[in-house]
């Protein structure tokens, strides 16, 4: 299961340590969620979800100083007793040394942001979605096309890292090559990374590899981009039937999530670069509510009926 540890998210937050003296080393996040302890300072603890950062804003921080020594000592008490990674603190409001004294009685590492409480939530949860989406490693090259996040997929030689280049050449941007890592944020969104080792980099055989950033510069490049459009590349097989209009979809599967698949035929003299360019093009104006194969098929359905009103 992917896990977090809390000095990555100390860097990414720009978190303040409250509790110094408390080692993090061995704690790890395992969830995306996180919670604002609302009924738990009431003493509600029930329906309380372990594994989860708390964060406490202004409403909670309010609460807190108006609650008795006595019932703060009962409550945080139990919050802490909890399987409680972390607890931060917004707005750049600090608690008093009496919850400092049990958060440190418990070793639960307290933190402090400056930021707004409700958007340093949304950052934080967009982020850890990502962090700790399910992953896997599917073998294609990832290129951003006109803002649709194209991957293209095939047999090792058929010529998919040749079309990516003729993409970058075009003004597009790569993503991955070889290997793309996988991820599912949400039910309807994939995200596409490079594998840290070979992130901007590309192998053309005969070639060798070679540096994209460098050779083309930062605007040819980016870190991840969504899987909206797959091109799967094969060998033209001259007995088979190769979809001609696209009035129907294709489908793959990652993860649980349905993504456009389109199988493209490759042969001496096609430029796939220019088919990619144009499916991904073609993919964004049907978004837009507009399909190609659609208003072909309304022409002809209504030419057919003026000749057969015609004829009558």
């Amino acid at each position: 299961m992917a896990f977090l540890r809390i000095e990555e998210i100390i860097e990414k937050m720009n978190l303040t340590a409250l509790t110094p003296e408390i080692g993090t080393a061995d704690i790890k996040v395992r969830q995306a969620e996180v919670n604002r302890p609302a009924l738990e300072l009431t003493g509600y603890f029930d329906h309380f979800a372990p594994g989860r950062i708390q964060i406490i804003g202004l409403g909670e921080y309010s609460y807190i100083q108006q609650m008795t020594e006595e019932h703060k000592e009962k409550v945080f008490d139990k919050l802490f007793s909890q399987e409680v990674p972390m607890i931060i603190f917004t707005r750049g409001l600090a608690p008093d040394d009496h919850i400092l004294e049990i958060a440190r009685r418990h070793d639960k590492p307290m933190y402090m942001t400056s930021q707004a409480t409700s958007p340093f939530m949304a950052e934080m949860l967009r982020w850890l979605n990502v962090q700790l989406a399910p992953c896997i490693s599917v073998h294609g090259v990832l290129v951003d096309v006109y803002g649709v996040g194209l991957l293209l997929t095939g047999d090792s030689g058929v010529g998919k890292s040749e079309a990516a280049l003729e993409l970058i050449k075009r003004g597009h941007r790569l993503v991955s090559d070889d290997v793309v890592e996988i991820r599912r944020v949400s039910e309807v969104t994939l995200i596409g990374t490079a594998p840290a080792i070979t992130k901007h980099f590309i192998e053309l055989r005969g070639i060798g590899i070679i540096d994209v950033k460098t050779l083309f510069g930062v605007c040819s490049v980016r870190d991840s981009q969504t899987i909206d459009l797959e091109i799967h590349l094969e060998e033209w097989d001259r007995n088979r039937e190769y979809d001609r209009l696209g009035l129907e979809e294709n489908y793959t599967e990652y993860l649980g999530n349905r993504v456009v698949r389109h199988c493209v035929p490759v042969r001496p003299g096609r430029n796939v670069a220019i088919i990619c360019e144009s499916a991904a093009a073609n993919h964004r104006q049907k978004m837009m509510g507009y399909n190609a194969a659609q208003e072909l098929y309304q022409r002809v359905q209504s030419n057919l009926m003026r000749k057969n009103r015609g004829e009558d």
